[in-house]
């Protein structure tokens, strides 16, 4: 399924089930493990289907006996569950209305949790929470046909979407159980975990294997094969997510429940070959008396534990991540801004650390990356190969990101796929590593030349469409004038001195765009044509549909048995359709081909023109490598904005349009908090009068 429709179904499937959470009065935290344990079940019983029909195939067949029915191990096999009879989504969608569907929901779950150990007590079974008519709607909304035959990675993406707008409309406290994507798949794409153990010691709903097992995947592996996933959450509701988030994408994990502050439930110091998290960090109130702590080998540098003196729990953390690692692991974790230049014993921790050659990379993060934070925070990553290589071990990577993102809502950012993947060619082009830089580059420049070819050919139809309603329109109108005088407005209406210019425009673009290969300096002016064809053919079209509408609601068109004989439905239909899959739908988020033409060519200019040789090189207000000797005359910060500098050039290439698109949905966002607080001051008004 491609992105756009994918979007689409959450959205749809959001609204429908928020819809039902305000009819039936509950609480995000209360409706939130009930919502996520039906699509476990729709996937389960999707995964169970496929996996049947095809086992079923292969099964030998007796003379007499007949086919052999199947087992449970047949779809273990195959990585899916096996579903008693009553545990299968048909089985409570089909009930009948007097039946008690919260109580065999409750069924389904506890005969699945029968089958499997791993899942004991982890399903949620308070679907009575609902009225009949409101579970009823809901399995209905989760039955639509585009759900029953959607496989595995949709369902995987459906519940990361719910799992992220559960933690928007603050279904968990903080939001801790939910890391967003765009920080889980920086982190990922860094470290590379594929193989061995990869461990996450705050692990919330498991978001970090979840990638990892997508990275793995992308690689042509299977993660079960490759690496054992160990995770430790101290909230018992998070544990549940995170096994059946795991269960959703068809993996498995070592999941406990404990305060990683006092309890190393995995026992792994020394023993990860990847370490990833997203710790709550800025904890006070840890107890460093106890013995737990006091004597904690994962605090360990230069031949002691460390204990930071203030109540502050980061440097504890930072240095667990550093000592669950073998002499070959890495680690990737997200940390407040702020722990990159404390003082006083973090400074002193924070010395050692650099002093072990470990420190890799250092990625600063900008405002709005977290749902319920809207601080800044930094990427930590640490290699410890590196200390047993004088060549390596003395190299730090400083990224400022904080100017990278893309605005989703008025308070949350993320990165682009593409803004993703251009950060990870720069830390591989530190590594050495230009095969994935060039791969981009190259990525970048087909996708925007087969584009151009696709734009081509939807902007000759749209011409061609356009040309023709308009001529036939134009021929209605003048023989109507002559009827009606007054309808000779009607008639001069259509005379659009613009068409001409819009015309040329696009015969410049269809005959560029139709010839376009992958090389940037073709492509440039073909995307400069893109984004100068966009305003004035959506202003042409949306002029000539004006003038139909208005003439037709002056004249009565709809009366007119000539006008009716035009038959301009299907035409006007169609290239509005067409002006769509061009220019786009700003309002559902959707970029058109004029757009993403232009778009997939400034990505591989943003890469080219910063590291032009294709090689690794420092560049102003975005990337330095520093050394020790560096690090140490800055009082050991790693705040990579400290040496990057701040790049004053004027960018010729800053897009204007999109800004104003940002700072509309800023705008947005500014009147809907406006709203809520005038109704909020309405009710508090209303009850003192009471």
């Amino acid at each position: 399924m491609q992105g756009i429709q994918l979007r689409k179904l959450e959205a749809e499937l959001w609204r429908a089930a928020d819809q039902l959470r305000a009819n039936s009065k509950l609480t995000a935290s209360e409706y939130s493990m009930p919502v996520l344990g039906l699509i476990f079940l729709r996937h389960a019983y999707n995964r169970f289907q496929k996996v049947k029909a095809e086992v079923e195939l292969t099964l030998p067949s007796h003379p007499q006996r007949g086919r052999r029915a199947l087992t449970k191990k047949d779809f273990e096999e195959q990585n899916a569950m096996f579903l008693p009879d009553e545990a299968q989504f048909d089985y409570s969608a089909a009930l009948p209305e007097s039946a008690d569907i919260g109580e065999a929901i409750d069924n389904a779950m506890k005969l699945i949790e029968d089958e499997y150990d791993n899942l004991k007590g982890v399903l949620p079974k308070n679907f009575s929470i609902f009225s009949k008519d409101l579970l009823r709607e809901l399995l209905r909304i989760f039955n639509k046909e585009v759900l029953q035959k959607a496989e595995g990675d949709l369902f995987g993406k459906i519940y990361e979407y719910f799992l992220g707008k559960f933690a928007m409309t603050g279904a968990q406290e903080g939001g801790e159980f939910f890391t967003p994507m765009s920080l889980v798949q920086t982190i990922v794409n860094v470290i590379e975990p594929d193989h061995g153990i990869v461990f996450d010691p705050a692990c919330g709903s498991a978001g970090m294997f979840v990638q990892t097992g997508y990275f793995i995947e992308s690689e042509g592996l299977k993660p079960a094969e490759k690496v054992t996933f160990y995770g430790q959450e101290k909230a018992e509701i998070n544990t549940r997510l995170a096994k059946m988030n795991l269960a959703v994408h068809g993996l498995e994990g070592n999941i406990k429940e404990g305060n990683t502050f006092y309890e190393d439930k995995h026992n792994l110091v020394g023993g990860a070959d990847f370490v990833m998290a997203n710790p709550p960090f800025n904890v006070d109130g840890v107890d460093k008396a106890k013995d737990a702590v006091k004597k904690d080998p994962r605090l360990m540098l230069d031949g002691k534990v460390n204990l930071p003196k203030n109540d502050n729990a980061n440097y504890l953390w930072i240095q667990y991540f550093y000592n669950y690692l073998k002499p070959s692991g890495r680690a990737g974790f997200v940390m407040a801004s702020s722990a990159s230049d404390a003082g006083h014993s973090e400074k002193d921790i924070r010395e050692k650390l650099v002093k072990t050659g470990s420190v890799d990379v250092m990625m600063a993060i900008g405002n709005n990356f977290f749902y319920t934070r809207s601080l800044p925070c930094t990427l930590w990553f640490f290699d410890r190969a590196k200390e047993q290589d004088a060549s390596q071990s003395d190299k730090v990577l400083m990224l400022d990101a904080r100017k990278i993102y893309r605005k989703v809502t008025s308070k949350v950012n993320d990165f682009s796929p593409e803004q993703l993947q251009n950060l990870i060619c720069i830390v591989n082009l530190y590594r050495g590593n230009t095969a994935k830089f060039a791969a981009a580059v190259n990525s970048y420049l087909e996708r925007s030349a087969a584009l151009a070819k696709e734009t081509a050919e939807a902007a000759a139809e749209l011409q061609k469409l356009f040309q023709k309603a308009h001529k036939t329109v134009s021929h209605f109108a003048a023989q109507y004038a002559q009827e009606n005088k007054a309808a000779v407005v009607f008639a001069d209406a259509l005379n659009i001195e613009e068409i001409a210019s819009v015309v040329e425009q696009q015969n410049t673009l269809i005959a560029d765009a139709g010839n376009a290969i992958a090389h940037s300096e073709g492509l440039e002016s073909i995307a400069h044509l893109c984004k100068a064809l966009r305003k004035p053919q959506d202003k042409l079209i949306k002029q000539l549909l004006d003038v139909i509408a208005a003439a037709a609601k002056e004249y009565q068109l709809n009366k007119n048995k000539d006008w009716k004989d035009l038959n301009l439905k299907k035409q006007l239909d169609r290239l509005k359709a067409l002006q769509q899959q061009l220019s786009g739908n700003p309002n559902e988020g959707e970029p058109g081909l004029l757009h993403e033409t232009e778009y997939f060519l400034k990505q591989a200019h943003w890469l080219q023109s910063r590291f032009p040789d294709g090689i690794y090189n420092d560049v102003k207000g975005l990337c330095k490598v520093v050394n020790k000797q560096e690090i140490a005359a800055k009082d050991w910060s790693l705040s990579p904005g400290r040496y990057v500098g701040v790049d004053t050039a004027a960018d010729d290439n800053f897009d204007y349009e999109e800004r104003l698109n940002e700072i509309h949905i800023e705008l947005e966002g500014l009147n809907e908090e406006a709203i809520a607080l005038a109704n909020a001051i309405a009710e508090n008004f209303k009850t003192v009068l009471i």
